[in-house]
């Protein structure tokens, strides 16, 4: 099969540069608008790319791993049309459901690093691996450096190395999921090998070497030194074991600003999908708040944070699976505002439900912005308005953009 000369009109949504054919769209990795390459095209995408023009707009990547490893995507973009590409996707996907909005400018919220980060380790002979699959590949990428992480995560990947060789399991990978807490670091380690419980006074002591503040194998905790506490604007609150938080801290501070802006002066608040209470413990400093939760450990650990005297106002909250018997219109009415965060599926049947109610405000807050103009359309359509929609960015490098919609009732 013969080469032939591709040019590169735009970014798709993973970040691969897509250039148009006579026989439809060609996706090319690494490439960048602009830009043009040799390559042979099969199935519609590039193979071996050879870039014969180069974009202002291209950067030396900042990480030594950055070819092969799959955690980035577009390192080699710079930063303005990098956040011009992240607002963009926003902007399509509301497009797409017949949403026309302008979209605020990207709130950069990247600068102080991830401070959660899910490893996978493996066996290479007698060698221990630890870091990320390679792009599009099940091979592994063993990480020395990672530029988006918190700084003390990246300090600790020789002693998280040595731990991991201890609890291979013979066949198979091992999870470790790392998140940087205000007591210090907090690992929790699946699929280790069964045979761990014989190796818990070792462990224990790595667990000290590392000044780790709690390590759990399998789902139990072997030693806690510190509570692994994350601060909630003031409200500690211990982090569930592996459990989700937001990426960075500076990205809960925005999305919770945008989220406390977007209620105004509303005096009774449900924040469904609440996780570990982001945005209910701060929204509770002025309004009374109903939290909805699927997750026990989440609800566990909010329901021990609010045993704490803390100046809120009154905060109830609910263990529910908001998929499967989301609030209903009634059970909406006594809310002056309605904030929802759901996983990547979004929210639909919640917000069917939503727009069937009184409630009068609305602020969503999303992680995939195709179900956020889904559950967007549904509100539109059943009487709300857009106010506000902002991006935060706090993937770095990454296709990820969390996005947050204020709505009102005219």
């Amino acid at each position: 099969m013969s080469e032939r000369e591709l040019e590169v009109s735009s970014l798709g949504h993973r970040g691969d540069g897509i250039a148009a054919t006579e026989n439809g769209q060609v996706y090319i990795a690494d490439v960048l608008p602009g830009e043009t390459v040799l390559a042979e095209v099969v199935n519609g995408r590039a193979n071996n790319p050879r870039r014969q023009s180069t974009s202002p707009d291209r950067i030396d990547p900042v990480c030594r791993h950055y070819e092969a490893c799959g955690g980035c995507a577009l390192q080699h973009l710079s930063e303005a049309p990098y956040l011009d590409w992240k607002r963009g996707l926003v902007e399509k996907s509301l497009s797409d459901r017949g949403i026309d909005f302008a979209v605020r400018d990207v709130i950069a919220a990247t600068a102080d690093g991830r401070r959660r980060a899910v490893f996978t380790a493996t066996r290479a002979g007698r060698h221990t691996l630890l870091g990320y699959h390679e792009k599009s590949s099940h091979r592994l990428v063993d990480v020395h450096e990672c530029p988006v992480l918190d700084p003390d995560i990246v300090r600790a990947l020789p002693g998280l190395r040595s731990l991991a060789a201890q609890l291979l399991p013979k066949k198979g990978d091992l999870r470790l999921t790392v998140l940087s807490t205000t007591a210090g670091l907090d690992v929790s380690i699946e699929k280790a090998d069964k045979t761990y419980e014989r190796k818990i006074p070792s462990l224990s002591q790595k667990t000290v070497e590392l000044d780790l503040a709690r390590l759990t194998v399998n789902g139990e905790v072997l030693l806690e030194t510190r509570p692994p506490l994350l601060d909630m604007s003031g409200v500690g609150i211990v982090a569930s074991p592996g459990g989700f938080t937001q990426a960075t801290r500076s990205a809960e501070v925005a999305l919770s600003k945008l989220v406390l802006e977007g209620i105004g002066k509303a005096k009774s608040v449900a924040d469904l999908f609440s996780g570990v209470g982001t945005f209910a413990l701060r929204l509770a400093r002025g309004a009374n708040v109903h939290a909805v939760e699927g997750d026990a450990a989440a609800i566990s650990a909010f329901d021990k944070a609010l045993r704490k005297p803390q100046g809120l106002k009154k905060v109830t909250f609910e263990k529910r699976d908001l998929y499967r018997r989301p609030l209903v219109a009634h059970e909406l009415e006594p809310f002056d505002a309605v904030v929802f965060d759901p996983p990547r599926a979004g929210a639909q049947a919640q917000a069917e439900q939503l727009a069937a109610s009184k409630v009068k405000k609305a602020i969503a807050v999303s992680c995939n912005p195709a179900t956020l103009a889904r559950d967007l359309r549904i509100l539109i359509d059943g009487g709300f308005v857009l106010q506000t929609v902002t991006p935060v960015d706090q993937f770095a490098y990454s296709p990820h953009i969390e996005v947050v919609a204020v709505l009102t009732r005219e």
